[in-house]
């Protein structure tokens, strides 16, 4: 039997029982309200339905908790034992002593047969709940001693494919370690030949560096030796040209101050005549105002040297304070500019 079937039994018991539960507690209420309704005061006629009600209420725990603890596997002790079988009595005794009272016996027969029913099927669940319980306890440990077999024997499998697994893992780890150290010895050997053939060309290429270098300083000292030679020269050209312009500047400055000097000596040539008696040729008083026009003296000083008028020695001061029209002032009427 699968564990369906056993369900569908104890689905089967359950319902039965609690049929046979409601029928005899509907029964009961019927039966036993107007026997403690004829043995209640009038005005408390309404509180018979309580005591069928109260004894049955026992009679539902007894067979839920009986249930539960048959399906548990266990065992509540003599009270419930004890108060099962009390329930059961009442209820018998209730059913039937309305007809007992009477000397009916074929209605304490007939009441009888709901309480007995109930006190039976309650008895018999419960030993069928056990009976499945300790079936179905068997079945699971049956369940349970093969399931760790196979367990056992998946896990056996599995250690043997792992073993197995492991076997062909060390294997080919071997030989992919034996190719790895081929390959590595070969690459190592490769590495060797390239690293030598590396060193010939560095130190090739440091000695061509070295002879490049050497070149490029003997160039280089050279081309400094040439600048060297090209500043010198520089230097003395000009040193010399600054000579020269120097020299140059002190003989302009010579000649300067000998113009200066002659055209002073010649001013006071012209202004040493003193007044003119007559008025001098143009020539000569535009001479005679330059002079005096560079001593600084008065236009009217200059007028009287010249013999001219105020107004034509102003015209002519004016004329000498800078060119005229974009032409150079003669500045003593003798051509010289």
């Amino acid at each position: 039997m699968n564990g369906v079937q056993i369900r569908s039994a104890e689905r089967a018991l359950s319902v039965g029982t609690w049929l046979i539960v409601a029928g005899a507690m509907l029964y009961s209420i019927l039966t036993v309200t107007p026997l403690a309704a004829e043995h209640t005061p009038d005005k408390w006629d309404w509180t018979a339905p309580i005591l069928p009600l109260v004894v049955d209420a026992a009679v539902v725990i007894v067979v839920r908790l009986d249930a539960v603890l048959a399906r548990l596997g266990g065992n509540g002790g003599r009270w419930p034992i004890a108060l099962r079988w009390m329930t059961g009595c009442m209820t018998l005794a209730l059913n039937v002593a309305d007809s007992a009272l009477k000397s009916d016996l074929v209605g304490v027969a007939v009441h009888a047969v709901a309480p007995l029913l109930l006190i039976v099927t309650a008895e018999t669940g419960l030993a069928y709940r056990r009976a499945i319980t300790a079936a179905v306890v068997v079945l699971e440990a049956k369940q349970q001693t093969e399931r760790e077999a196979r367990e056992r024997a998946a896990i056996e499998r599995r250690d043997e494919a792992a073993r197995r697994a492991r076997e062909e893992r060390e294997h080919a780890a071997a030989l992919t370690r034996e190719q790895r150290e081929h390959e590595a010895r070969m690459v190592r050997e490769q590495a060797e030949r390239e690293a030598a053939v590396r060193r010939e060309e560095r130190e090739s290429e440091q000695a061509r560096e070295r002879a490049e270098r050497e070149q490029r300083e003997r160039v280089d000292r050279e081309r400094e030796q040439r600048e060297r030679d090209r500043e010198r020269r520089e230097r003395v050209a000009a040193e010399h040209a600054e000579r020269e312009q120097r020299e140059r500047a002190e003989r302009e400055s010579r000649e300067q101050a000998e113009r200066e000097e002659r055209a002073a000596r010649e001013r006071a040539a012209l202004l040493s005549a003193g007044p003119a008696t007559d008025k001098l040729a143009e020539d000569d008083a535009r001479a005679i105002v330059a002079a005096a026009r560079a001593e600084g003296m008065s236009v009217r000083t200059a007028a009287e040297l010249c013999g001219w008028s105020v107004g034509w020695v102003s015209t002519r001061y004016a004329e000498l304070r800078g060119p005229v029209n974009g032409t150079p002032v003669d500045l003593a009427g003798t051509g010289r500019s």
